[in-house]
């Protein structure tokens, strides 16, 4: 099965604890709410998806907001703060959000097909992209970040983006991943299409464009092998002395405990690697495990890249680079909401100023 998506990016940012006030968080999703109702009246909620999507024009976003530029928060929080900006007007702007942290990013799907009545199209192609781009990031792409948080943002024609986050509590950072549904046509070969992050590692890379072979042989094992075949080999693969990669290992792999997944696998028979990895049960470990098999047994090295570089108005929750001044950003509010109420009933002076001031940047 293929879909229509891209990852846009991945941005690193240190871990960071603690609450957003409830002051600054009001702010936050009514300032959220009125940058939003512009920019789809402006430009359509399709060019809302693609702003969302970019990981600089969503950092400035959340500076804008007034949350800490570099922090791991940001990306909760904005998101949080959207989605409650958002909530009522959906149907008048034709832009949903889904999903969020932890628990709340489980209930995606269900949120999704709740809104299936005001879609135009099928919802079960969108709870696919928001289940396959979690699961790409979370299993295809092993670079030590757990995902935590899953935000889905759809329109009612059936364009989407999603940003989701892992946390890697050894290195104390968090990587932020960014999805854009209009340009991709196979979720498991290169999606992304820039990336920003804070450091580089090691990374078993199943979509880099160097797995295509193991991509191939993957799903070819797990669909011609017989379950009891496959944890042979792995058993045997233990007396071997593997190289010294720890994403590319036997560890916290359990043969005997993967058997009933690879069953389930060679009882579906998936035709191609994204059918497999679409398969329930089918994540991190069972991958591992069916990519050592390729490259020890049969010979097909997985790339080990890391898909990551360095890149990189209000004040900040923090303190930087200064206090957040509530005076001015009770004014951006109101400037935006009056702006955009007058823009209703024919008077856009205020809105065409604002946009005005794009040519001085």
């Amino acid at each position: 099965m293929s879909s229509s998506g891209q990852r846009t990016g991945i941005a690193n940012l240190p871990l960071h604890y603690g609450k957003v006030p409830p002051w600054l968080f009001g702010r936050m999703s009514q300032l959220a709410r009125e940058i939003t109702i512009v920019t789809v009246t402006e430009f359509g909620s399709a060019e809302m998806l693609r702003r969302l999507s970019d990981p600089f024009w969503f950092q400035a976003f959340g500076c804008v907001l007034g949350y800490d530029w570099h922090s791991s928060g940001v990306t909760t929080t904005v998101c949080g703060a959207l989605k409650e900006g958002m909530r009522g007007l959906e149907k008048e702007l034709g832009l949903f959000v889904a999903g969020g942290k932890g628990r709340t990013s489980r209930k995606t799907p269900a949120e999704i097909e709740n809104t299936g009545y005001l879609l135009k199209v099928n919802p079960s192609s969108l709870v696919y992209a928001s289940r396959m781009s979690a699961k790409v990031d979370s299993s295809a792409l092993q670079d030590g970040y757990q995902l935590y948080h899953h935000s889905f943002f759809f329109t009612k024609d059936g364009s989407w983006a999603v940003i989701q986050q892992g946390m890697n509590e050894v290195n104390r950072y968090a990587r932020r991943y960014h999805w854009l549904g209009e340009k991709v046509s196979d979720f498991v070969c290169e999606p992304e299409a820039a990336i920003c992050s804070q450091g580089k590692g090691e990374a078993l890379n199943l979509v880099a464009l160097e797995s295509a072979k193991v991509r191939d042989v993957i799903a070819k094992v797990a669909a011609e092998e017989k379950p009891d075949k496959i944890v042979t080999q792995l058993n045997r693969l233990k007396t071997l002395n593997l190289p010294q990669r720890p994403s590319v290992s036997l560890e916290d792999i359990h043969p005997d405990r993967l058997s009933k997944i690879f069953l389930t696998a060679y009882e579906h028979k998936p035709e191609n690697f994204e059918s497999l990895l679409a398969l329930e049960g089918v994540g991190a470990k069972t991958l591992r495990a069916l990519s050592l098999i390729s490259e020890l047994v049969y010979e097909t090295p997985v790339s080990l890249r890391d898909p990551a570089s360095y890149s990189f108005a209000h004040g900040g929750k923090d303190g930087h680079p200064y206090p957040v001044d509530r005076k001015t950003y009770d004014s951006s509010i109101q400037f935006l909401a009056q702006a955009v109420e007058k823009a209703k009933i024919g008077d856009r002076e205020k809105l065409e100023a604002f946009r005005r001031l794009r040519a001085w940047q």
